[in-house]
């Protein structure tokens, strides 16, 4: 597609000036340089790492909690079994005598 543009400029003390410009645009797409896809590339990637690591670290507090409740639980079950040997030896000791 070929456009022409006149532009014609008058000066205050009366001379004009007429510019002629032909455009000629072969229909082709412009195409920018590609920063701006490399920048939200970019931008992506960070969000893939960032949601890697907040996922794994909400893992590892899952596993420590359900690591801390077993523990929890086992020394639940030690002490009823040291209560459960204590009234053993009483009941023992009272029957001897």
């Amino acid at each position: 597609m070929v456009e022409e543009r006149i532009t014609r400029v008058e000066e205050p003390t009366g001379d004009t000036h007429t510019t002629h410009t032909t455009v000629i645009d072969d229909g082709e797409p412009r195409r920018g340089g590609g920063a701006s896809t490399v920048f939200i590339l970019l931008i992506v990637l960070i969000a893939v790492v960032v949601g890697i690591y907040l996922f794994s670290n909400m893992s590892n507090s899952e596993t420590a909690k359900d690591n801390a409740i077993a523990n929890a639980a086992q020394d639940v079950g030690n002490a009823a079994q040291n209560v459960g040997d204590a009234a053993t030896d009483a009941a023992k000791d009272v029957t001897n005598n």
